[in-house]
């Protein structure tokens, strides 16, 4: 599933992001591309269940792919 993100902070997003998704699905593999504003997951959870785990690190995110 892919995630897009409004705006990434420049501090720590990759870590702060793969912490929000771990804390979600410990097992998922995430790919942050700052460039693109977007965030990859290899998960077998519903998007909509990062999305809250996203908004509360702090990152405006929008399912862009499932």
């Amino acid at each position: 599933m892919r995630f897009e993100v409004l705006e990434l902070t420049g501090n720590n997003d990759d870590s702060r992001i793969a912490a929000a998704v771990g804390s979600v699905d410990p097992q998922a593999h995430v790919t942050v591309d700052a460039r693109a504003r977007a965030i990859d997951v290899d998960s077998w959870l519903y998007p909509e269940e990062f999305l809250v785990a996203l908004y509360e690190a702090g990152y405006d995110a929008r399912i862009k792919r499932r």
